[in-house]
């Protein structure tokens, strides 16, 4: 017998050679490429943007989730929010402005945009919405014309928000005041609302308000705007070349008296100061307040929430309304880079404006109010419609001093230290004599 154990030895050798080789030729062809490789890119370093806002409401939280989304979004813009109470908000905007020390984009209310036109403190729009993609025709007529100054777009409308009513179910409905489809029964004109605030009242459990309406502030100023511009001819504010204050008329007073009245009978409990908390922890009825409250409504506990356009009282629909808008401060040193990362955000805002829908503002966009996901969040579109309805303040570079001054004047007829007629009069008197300055 031939021995081949040693043939057979050697073949094992060889074979397990040949496999070692097999395995280690990829290893080295694999260590050779990893030092072809180049080396990873350096992280894009981001445009970033200081971003001033006066959301003092249960908004802001919408607003930090919007940048929120932006910057998870965007690799190569960061935005950075400030937000400030609106109650100094436009003086530090003023002051940063003229100190060299702008932001980069800020809110600006369409009200407060004439003395930011004129004075010189933003830029015009037009050409870098151009180069940004941005489309002045997805806004309806009116709020692309509240940022309109000579012909030029001073400013990105990013809602309407306007007055609404809003009613706790449990108290309507316990009052006979619901219909079939859970809205409130109101009769018309001045004795209407007055016949169903006045039925709430007899119904609701002590230390509850039929209607909420604080005694000081701005609120009482708005309601009257809405009801004096919902009468045949009223809502003149200014003479023809805006020289004079003219809204100590008889249309105007029939609407003050009226306000007045609901506060005389205590329809509206003297003293509130707080009436946004009130409604929110089941003591009030009804509240007349800013479509922002949606937002912070939805979430109460205590509330059986029903929202609905604030009633036409006399003639036609109209209510206070204003608008939200995306501004550039003028800057001779801000480079182009940022002012195309600010318009980006600002067109991304809009077309994202179901965010900021949720916490209550009426969309800017026609499309955005008109998609699917818009008319999936409750209660929204029951008052979307009143966004055609909105009534702005007059252009007038002194308006938010201005009003001001009416506000001080309704508090003394509040309090019944003057009447309806008397507090016109004072505000038009102290009015004009800011024009003359």
């Amino acid at each position: 017998m031939r021995d081949t154990s040693c043939k057979t030895g050697y073949r094992r050798i060889k074979l397990s050679a040949l496999s070692i080789l097999l395995i280690v030729l990829p290893l080295l062809g694999g260590c050779g490429a990893e030092k072809k490789e180049t080396p990873p890119a350096p992280a894009v370093q981001p445009v970033i943007l200081e971003y001033w806002t006066p959301f003092s409401g249960g908004d802001n939280i919408f607003m930090t989730r919007l940048v929120e989304q932006f910057n998870k979004e965007h690799q190569d813009i960061r935005i950075d929010q400030i937000n400030s109470r609106l109650d100094d908000y436009y003086s530090r905007l003023r002051t940063a402005i003229l100190s060299g020390n702008a932001p980069d984009l800020a809110v600006i209310h369409a009200t407060n945009l004439p003395q930011f036109v004129q004075n010189g403190y933003i830029e015009s729009l037009d050409g870098l919405a151009a180069d940004t993609g941005l489309d002045w025709g997805q806004f309806s007529t009116k709020i692309a014309e509240s940022t309109v100054y000579g012909g030029a777009h001073y400013a990105v409308p990013l809602d309407t928000h306007t007055l609404v009513l809003y009613y706790n179910k449990k108290y309507l409905r316990a009052a006979g005041l619901l219909d079939a489809a859970d809205k409130p029964v109101i009769g018309r004109g001045e004795q209407g609302f007055t016949a169903f605030l006045q039925k709430l009242k007899q119904s609701v459990p002590p230390g509850v308000a039929p209607l909420a309406l604080p005694s000081t502030r701005i609120d009482s100023v708005w309601l009257w705007w809405s009801l004096y511009n919902q009468i045949e001819g009223g809502g003149v504010f200014y003479n023809p070349d805006g020289t004079q204050a003219v809204f100590n008329n008889k249309a105007s007073l029939q609407a003050l008296e009226f306000v007045n009245s609901l506060y005389q009978r205590e329809l509206i409990p003297p003293g509130i100061n707080d009436a946004f908390k009130l409604f929110y922890d089941g003591e009030a009825a009804v509240l007349i307040t800013g479509v922002w409250g949606t937002g912070a409504f939805e979430k109460a506990e205590k509330l059986e929430l029903g929202v609905v356009p604030v009633p036409v009282i006399y003639d036609h629909p109209a209510v206070w309304g204003d608008s939200h808008t995306l501004a550039i401060p003028a800057q001779s040193e801000m480079s182009t880079e940022k002012r195309k990362a600010a318009m980006a955000f600002a067109r991304w805002a809009v077309e994202h404006g179901v965010m900021w829908a949720e916490a209550g503002h009426v969309p800017s966009s026609r499309k955005v109010v008109e998609s699917r996901a818009y008319s999936a969040l409750k209660f929204r579109s029951d008052y979307a419609n009143t966004a055609n309805s909105v009534v702005y303040w007059p252009r007038n570079m002194k308006q938010w001093s201005i009003n001001e001054e009416i506000i001080r004047q309704f508090e003394r007829m509040i309090y019944k230290e003057q009447s309806p007629a008397q507090a016109l009069q004072q505000a038009v008197d102290s009015i004009n004599l800011q024009l003359k300055k």
